[in-house]
């Protein structure tokens, strides 16, 4: 069952079209990921399924609501995780949950949602106190108070070291396993491969494929590619991770 359908989405500015015509659907409860080069027109297609900017033509329905003609409506659906994320620097995590709560008029309990984050220690401090991986969780927990059904994830492990980004890894699925949609973006093929039941490859404003991510290996392989350098068993990441252990470390 699809929770999103899009049908034939182009965005121009002027004479340039960042997104070209492209079709495409998100199934429910599944992690989609939109792989693309700089300039490949992902983040403009996410801004369009989420209501943040004008569709010039073609159609989206999320959970079967025209997202042109109802932004609104979309938006107390949805959960947008942003890669570089504002807060007011005066209010602590508990007060900034309980802040965003009450813009979609729902009381939360912010320890609860601090608890499924890890951040129950954190909950009198601001967010420019914390590590990169706390506020990448934090900005995540922010984005769920509305309790959406689509959660949307723009680079959500970017800057962040092999500990952290693995444990944001096992904190996304968890969230997959509520129910959740979750559609992201990332520039790290590893963790596309990891997480992503399907993945579309966009470049200059088209998807060139969208299958799992096995399917995609095999369709390479069966073209005759083959990897110049020899694979290893490993790699630097395991090396990393072996010498300094898988536990997250918190500053």
């Amino acid at each position: 069952m699809a929770i999103i359908e899009v049908k034939n989405l182009v965005k121009k500015y002027g004479k340039f079209t960042a997104v070209d015509g492209i079709s495409f659907e998100v199934k429910k409860g599944e992690i989609f990921g939109i792989l693309g080069p700089n300039g490949a027109g992902k983040t403009t297609t996410l801004e369009m399924i989420e209501g943040l900017r004008e569709i010039n033509s073609g159609e989206i329905l999320l959970d079967g609501i025209n997202v042109k003609d109802n932004p609104n409506d979309i938006k107390r659906l949805i959960g947008i995780q942003l890669q570089s994320s504002s807060f007011f620097d005066h209010l602590n995590l508990k007060e900034l949950l309980t802040l965003f709560g009450s813009f979609y008029n729902q009381k939360i309990n912010p320890m609860e949602i601090l608890a499924e984050v890890e951040l129950t220690d954190k909950a009198k401090s601001t967010v420019k106190s914390l590590s990169g991986g706390q506020k990448q969780r934090f900005s995540i927990a922010s984005a769920m108070v509305n309790d959406p059904i689509v959660l949307f994830l723009d680079e959500p492990t970017t800057g962040l070291d092999p500990q952290a980004r693995r444990h944001l890894w096992n904190f996304i699925r968890q969230i997959q396993k509520k129910g959740k949609t979750v559609v992201l973006t990332t520039h790290y093929m590893e963790e596309a491969e990891e997480l992503c039941d399907r993945i579309a490859i966009m470049d200059r404003g088209k998807i060139l494929t969208l299958d799992t991510p096995e399917n995609l290996i095999k369709n390479l392989l069966k073209t005759g590619f083959k990897k110049k350098k020899i694979i290893q068993e490993a790699n630097m990441e395991d090396v990393f991770l072996n010498l300094t252990g898988h536990g997250l470390r918190e500053e």
